[in-house]
């Protein structure tokens, strides 16, 4: 069955429970996309995409969701490319938390998630974890392919990133002033906010004259909108609490 809506919204996230390691990318055997087991509901796991609606987003720097450019179809939050349909936002905001979600991108394509975001700072409005088909990245620095916090700290070279049209499963956990990035079930980055390697790395990216890039703060999630088609589904939250 299709669904088709002209505002976008963002996808669930997957997993139960607050633990210290990723859950595998989805398979035969697992719950359908966007939904949370009673075990997970019980944890404290939020979907922040219901599958079917806008419900919880809006654009980037607007109090509504955009009338173009995202479209909800058989589950997945849709990026359609080269609608210019802009960022989108969760309406909820965020300090430490674990994030989980599912994302598909044709080949060439490129696009990203980002975390600790603010609308003070439209030109570099939070950390961003890169997803972009690595073969258009192989020129480019490690710190640009996918999972690396973008332009600052490059991931794993060891990681397994599964293909373009296929779906890849990513998490970031936030907790304190320590990060991690993880994709299809490793742990590909780790830092620390704030530590020495952070700030000269910062200092070394474009993002360099950017004040307060990469410093922790409360903010939402933001789907980036990169003029490429991209996918999203299975998008959860864990507040992770003192």
């Amino acid at each position: 069955m299709k669904q088709s809506f002209r505002f976008c919204g963002i996808a669930a996230l997957l997993a139960g429970g607050l633990v210290l390691s990723s859950l595998p990318a989805r398979s035969a055997g697992d719950p359908p996309p966007n939904q949370i087991t009673p075990e997970e509901s019980k944890a404290g796991w939020k979907l922040l995409f219901d599958g079917h609606s806008l419900k919880g987003w809006r654009s980037y720097g607007k109090p509504s969701g955009p009338d173009h450019g995202w479209v909800v179809e058989d589950g997945s939050l849709n990026c359609v490319a080269h609608a210019k349909g802009g960022d989108i936002v969760s309406v909820d905001q965020f300090t430490d938390f674990d994030l989980q979600w599912d994302w598909r991108i044709p080949a060439g394509a490129n696009n990203g998630l980002k975390y600790m975001v603010t609308e003070k700072r439209p030109s570099a409005p939070g950390q961003e974890y890169q997803m972009i088909d690595d073969s258009i990245a192989a020129a480019k620095p490690e710190k640009w392919s996918t999972a690396s916090f973008y332009d600052v700290l490059a991931p794993d070279p060891k990681k397994i990133l599964h293909p373009p049209g296929e779906w890849n499963h990513s998490r970031i956990l936030v907790k304190g002033s320590h990060v991690e990035h993880w994709l299809n079930g490793q742990k590909v980055l780790a830092y620390e906010l704030g530590s020495p390697e952070i700030k000269a790395a910062v200092a070394s990216s474009k993002f360099k004259n950017s004040p307060g890039f990469g410093d922790k703060i409360t903010g939402p999630i933001l789907l980036t909108e990169h003029e490429d088609a991209a996918s999203f589904r299975a998008i959860k939250i864990l507040e992770l609490k003192d």
